[in-house]
């Protein structure tokens, strides 16, 4: 049996740590790739060799280097140099695309939210060994984002990836509506919880996407654009929708 998606996420695998030769056959078998699952800047063989470990479903679900990159670049460009910022994963997993969002706009303060207690505790401890100054919570993200008291005017940068579950459809794509939860509902909390604050939002979404949904989502911006990245082959890659809620950019 190949070693892919299916068997990380729904089969005896799932919670479990794996070792480096299965983390290197799930890209190869998936991707072509043994260092497909490369993050922290590093290729697997280096992060598994510094202690780094990883479950099963975060293999899957992590957002590697080569697209958590693209994501900090496409974001650094639209908020500029802003040191003063805090940059939020309300659904931190593997913590790997807060680290890029952080190299990415240097001076800000990373956050993120995990509810899943063994996902907590194996990434607090990757973080620790790698020395990353980012801050990560126990918590679901309602009560995380109501532990943030953000001054008027202040900049949010808000990655949001929630579990996308059974949204991905083969034949419709990704329905933003019918992810874990749904992510027009989380901006809705966030449009609530900062409406006097400047928010930069990066949702992550699929080359597949259900144009109802995409447009409900578009239509809580007040500037948008959407990124596709081409990393993987066609038909299979990821991208963000890249929005602002409560300004435009000077260009918008």
């Amino acid at each position: 049996m190949p070693y892919g998606r299916e068997l990380l996420l729904h089969g005896e695998k799932r919670n479990a740590v794996l070792d480096l030769a299965e983390i290197q056959r799930f890209g190869i078998d998936s991707y072509g790739d043994a260092d497909y699952v490369s993050i922290y800047g590093l290729q697997p063989a280096q992060w598994y060799t510094r202690g780094i470990r990883l479950l099963g479903r975060t293999v899957v679900e992590c957002t590697r280097d080569a697209l958590a990159g693209a994501i900090g670049r496409d974001v650094a460009a639209l908020t500029g140099d802003t040191p003063q910022a805090l940059v939020v994963d309300p659904f931190v997993g593997s913590g790997n695309t807060l680290y890029w969002l952080l190299r990415y706009l240097p001076g800000a303060h990373g956050l993120g939210f995990e509810l899943d207690s063994r996902v907590f505790e194996l990434t607090r401890r990757n973080l620790l060994i790698m020395g990353l100054p980012i801050e990560i919570l126990n918590v679901d993200f309602v009560a995380g984002l109501s532990r943030i008291h953000a001054a008027p005017g202040d900049l949010l940068v808000v990655f949001v990836a929630p579990p996308w579950g059974k949204a991905l459809d083969p034949v419709s794509g990704l329905d933003l509506r019918l992810t874990e939860p749904p992510v027009t509902s989380i901006l809705d909390q966030l449009r609530r919880a900062f409406a006097h604050s400047r928010l930069v939002c990066a949702i992550q979404v699929y080359e597949s996407l259900q144009p109802e949904s995409l447009s409900e989502l578009q239509a809580r911006f007040e500037w948008q654009a959407l990124r596709m990245y081409g990393l993987n082959a066609p038909g299979h890659n990821h991208g963000i929708v890249l929005g602002t809620i409560g300004w435009k950019p000077l260009n918008g």
